[in-house]
């Protein structure tokens, strides 16, 4: 279980009310070689928010985390994070991968404490241990702060992973699709003790799915992309409370029914003979 208390945001602050938005694409364009991935994608997306970009394999949802984070570079439009352009503002992101990515010879505490130390934090090392154990705690491994990646289970090296990229004191976390190698019930727990993370901490969460149901339970809006050459094809608001049902008849239901509609029908254009 998450023990997180609103009120301790242990190191990261939440961003101030009505903060505005912190990413925007604007007619964003991406080619590799001479095949178009984007073309003109526009979005914007608001500090504090939890957005879940969603669309058939292979449409560049992770592409899209990637020219945030200033991986790659846009071949046209225009990309603004927190206000300047990605190679100005890789420092107030953090990652999380569908690996967790720990190295073997740490244990969680010094996996933690590793991220704070590449992003070279400017903190002594007391202070770095007491940030990874805060954080640690805030994810519910304050007592296996010692155990080494082998001897955690997946959700528990996950939950490392969230761990550090908090430790770093990021403004934007970026997820990438960080839930699917899991098995069924793991996946519904580590959900919603990411949902009682997000509201401790406020940050802005974009997160890479292409699971229907994990996006309508976890978004306050979900970006629908198409096919290549990708565009929004959707924006959906989600106003349902937390925590949320998918039920026969209610509204995340129909949301649900709409959706795998939209995936089927990109599926047939998809297979029609160029």
């Amino acid at each position: 279980m998450i023990a997180a208390n609103p009120t301790e945001p242990h190191g990261v602050s939440a961003p101030p009310a009505n903060a505005g938005e912190i990413i925007r694409f604007d007619r964003v364009g991406i080619r590799f070689g001479d095949q178009t991935i984007f073309e003109d994608l526009s979005f914007t997306i608001a500090a504090g928010e939890f957005v879940c970009i969603l669309g058939p394999s292979g449409c560049g949802k992770s592409t899209v985390l990637r020219l945030i984070g200033d991986l790659l570079p846009a071949t046209g439009g225009t990309i603004e994070v927190a206000g300047v352009a990605p190679p100005q503002s890789w420092g107030k992101l953090a990652y999380v991968f569908q690996s967790p990515r720990l190295v073997p010879w740490r244990d969680a505490l010094g996996n933690v404490m590793l991220g704070m130390e590449l992003r070279q934090l400017p903190i002594g090392k007391p202070e770095m241990q007491a940030l990874a154990l805060s954080n640690l705690e805030l994810v519910g491994l304050q007592r296996d702060a010692g155990k080494y990646p082998r001897m955690l289970s997946g959700g528990e090296r996950q939950r490392v992973a969230i761990a550090r990229a908090l430790s770093v004191s990021p403004m934007i976390i970026l997820m990438d699709e960080p839930f699917s190698a899991l098995d069924v019930n793991t996946r519904q727990r580590l959900r919603a003790e990411l949902l009682a993370i997000w509201q401790a901490t406020g940050k802005t969460i974009v997160f890479v799915t292409h699971d229907i149901e994990e996006a309508l339970l976890l978004a306050d809006r979900v970006l629908l992309l198409s096919g290549k050459p990708t565009r929004l094809l959707q924006t959906i608001e989600i106003k349902e409370t937390r925590p949320r049902r998918l039920e026969a008849g209610n509204a995340l239901s129909k949301w649900r029914d709409q959706l795998v509609a939209s995936f089927e029908a990109m599926e047939r254009h998809q297979e029609q003979p160029s």
